[in-house]
Parts: C-alpha cells; structure tokens; sequence
C-alpha cells in the first residue's frame, strides 16, 4: 500500500531550517558525520546508482543521539539539573544515555518489557536508569510521563519534539553536502521524526528531491493517518523491525508529511529481512531492521519517479545477534542454499554412509542428520532420513534429488 503526496507545499512548521542548521553546529565534533556509501551491488538491483546513509555506524549504533543530545544540550543548567526521561524500545534510549553522559544529566529510560537485551545493556552502561514496563513503546510513554510528572522530570519524545526533530535533520544537510547531486532520499518511518527533520532540510535547500517514507506493513500507523488524513492509533503491531513498532505516529511529522513528504510505502517483513541479510552479505554490514526498510523498499520497486540517484537512509545497526541467525538461515533457505531433504532408505548397516558418501560426492554440505524409526513409516525395514545440507543452489538442489532418486534413496524436498 502507497501513499502519495498531492504536491509540497511552504508552511510554517515548528521546526525551520534555520533550526536544523543551529542544531548541526551545535552538534559538531560531538557526534559523527557518517558515511555516504556507494553500493555496485544494490547498483546494479536497482538499475540507477544506490548510496546508503550509514547512521549504523554514528554513536550507539543509530542516528538517535543527533536529536537527544541537541535537546539536551539546548536546555538550560536549570533544566539540565531536574533531570530527562524518555520511552524507548532501544535506540532513543541510548542516544538519551549518551546525550546525558556528554552533557552531564541525568537520564531515566522506560523500555519495553520484551525490549532486545543488547540495547537494555547498553543503555544501562551508558550511566541511564533504565525501568521496565509494557510491551510497546506506547505503553512506556505512558509510564514515562507520569514519572515525569511525579519526579519533576523532563520528558523527552522520541520523535514528536521540535528540538529533536531538529538534530535528526541534520542527516539531510550532511546528504546535500555529501551528495548533491542525489535525486530520492528513502527513509524509515516509526513516530516519523525522522523523516519531517530529513523532508525540512532537504526540502529548503533542494526542494526537486524527492523523500519517500517506508514502514512495515505490520506497523503502518503513519501511512493510514496519512490516508485518514488522521492521526490513526494501531490496535497492534506485527513486525521485527523493534525500531519502528509505534502505534501512534508524531502529530509534527505527520503535518510536515502531508506538505513535504512526496511518497509513503509499505514493505513486509519477509523483504525486510531480505534486506538485512543483503547487507551483511554483500555491503558487510549490520543493519537492523529498521535501518534496512529503506533498500526492502527500493528493491520491492514500489517506489515510484526514483530518478538516478538514490540514497538509503540506514537508521540504525542494533540488531540481537540471535535474531540475525535466525535471518540469514531463513534467508538461505529462500535462496536454495540450505535444503532440508527427507530420504526413505532401506533400514541396513551401511545406508547412510552410502547416502552420505553421495552427497559429499554431489558437493553437498551435511550440517544437520535426524532418523526416524518409528512414525508414519510403510514398512517395518525402512528408515528415513532428514539431512540439512549447504547447496549453491536450486539448480545443485534439483541435481542432489535427481541423482538420490536414481540412487534408490526416495528423495523429497521438505520447507
């Protein structure tokens, strides 16, 4: 499903260029000017030149502290001394947690409750006080705000606050200076912070550019109010993409969206793990799932009037390590390159030597071996094998039962 823009117009949002070039001073030599990436791989898939925005690669692993640390940092002493709290499944918390360390306040994050470990971790050592409470980021701003009422704390939004706002759009100033001549910039969508600081930038200087949003399908809040023309809350969330599982979508980034924004598009999680294990496998990246909408967008080619230059905007690397194990595996399992394959074999001494000596002949890979004796079997002297084996392919799958077969083995190819 796609949103489209009726065109873009100049209105009068409460963050300006003029604040997003203040914030890009005020950040400097405080966070990194990350890399513009130019890819022959995604190149040569898309059919047009493909740079990718590496945010994987700024502080804690996201573009999170571009906006936590210019909020921080334009607050008073006053303030600075009372304290901040922000919700957070992860990112936002450790650009807090880093905000607060450089400029010396104190920071309390509440986090989902199922929040990956890694970025729990990570948040804590960064010096914040982390509190559990919910399932989804909403939850935990609830929770935040009332401890910011009951602790006299500042609350921070994660995307729907002017000054932060600001800070992420200095990745669309640092793309103009690194890229001029870039014709669509596609950017992750969550609350949509994000995308309205990238839209205003971008849109100031070189209003031709185009700036397409993409979500999950299994958490397309921004989309439909856009649609609704509403702000519209999702009764639930179904995606990996921990990133970008927001309910409600920011009331700023939706006003900027609906004037700046040219294209919304939704992708599902199957492309967006696709996208993840290209990166690893092809760029050496780690990108999470979030980050990796952008090129799952690109490639599903429901992005329209992309012109020559595209650039990905890679929000973010935080990714649970068991989580892209379980990536790559399902991704070689699409791609043919892992095969789970079932053999009926006569159950004597010798038949799975035989039947292992075959395959390693055939250049197949044994990873894993499980027999079954006993369950939905014909007859009392047959066995059946399952193999797990490393294949280059469909075309070597396709040999591997064609011989089998020949071989007598009884050969089938399960999913």
């Amino acid at each position: 499903m796609t949103y489209e823009a009726c065109g873009s117009s100049a209105q009068d949002f409460p963050v300006r260029l003029e604040d997003i070039q203040a914030a890009a001073a005020r950040l400097s030599g405080k966070i990194w000017k990350t890399p513009l990436e130019r890819s022959d791989y995604f190149s040569s898939l898309a059919g047009r030149e493909v740079a990718s925005k590496m945010e994987n690669t700024q502080r804690t692993g996201s573009f999170k502290p571009r906006g936590a640390l210019n909020k921080i940092l334009s607050a008073s002493q006053a303030e600075r001394a009372r304290g901040f709290i922000a919700a957070s499944a992860g990112n936002h918390a450790q650009g807090m947690a880093h905000a607060g360390r450089v400029a010396g306040a104190d920071i309390t994050i509440v986090m989902p409750e199922g929040a990956p470990i890694n970025k729990i971790e990570r948040t804590r050592r960064l010096g914040a006080r982390v509190i559990l409470h919910g399932h989804v980021y909403d939850e935990c701003q609830v929770e935040a705000r009332r401890l910011a009422e009951t602790e006299g704390l500042i609350f921070v939004s994660a995307f729907d606050d002017p000054t932060v706002i600001a800070g992420q759009g200095t990745i669309g100033l640092e793309i103009l200076e690194q890229w001029p001549d870039v014709d669509t910039i596609i950017v992750p969508i969550g609350g949509g912070g994000l995308i309205a600081g990238i839209a205003i930038a971008v849109k100031a200087l070189a209003p031709r550019v185009r700036i397409v949003g993409v979500e999950p399908t299994g958490a397309n809040a921004f989309s439909r109010s856009l649609r609704a023309n509403a702000s519209v809350t999702l009764p639930s969330l179904d995606t990996f993409a921990d990133g970008v599982k927001i309910k409600t979508p920011g009331a700023i980034a939706l006003r900027v969206a609906r004037s700046l924004v040219d294209e919304v598009v939704e992708v599902d999680d199957e492309e967006t793990a696709r996208a993840v294990l290209l990166y690893v496998e092809e760029d050496k990246s780690v990108v999470e799932g979030a980050g990796a909408l952008p090129l799952a967008a690109l490639l599903s080619k429901q992005v329209g009037n992309l012109g020559r230059n595209v650039c990905l905007v890679v929000s973010g690397g935080n990714i649970d390590v068991n989580l892209i194990a379980r990536i790559i595996n399902q991704g070689l399992a699409q791609s043919g390159r892992l095969a789970r394959i079932r053999f009926l074999v006569s159950d004597r001494p010798g038949m799975l030597a035989r039947l292992a000596q075959m395959l390693g002949e055939l250049g197949a890979n044994i990873l894993e071996v499980q027999h079954n004796r006993a369950f939905g079997l014909k007859a009392l002297d047959t066995t059946e094998i399952v193999i797990v084996v490393e294949t280059l392919g469909e075309r070597h799958i396709r040999q591997i039962l064609r011989d089998a077969k020949q071989a007598g083995f009884e050969p089938a190819l399960l999913k």
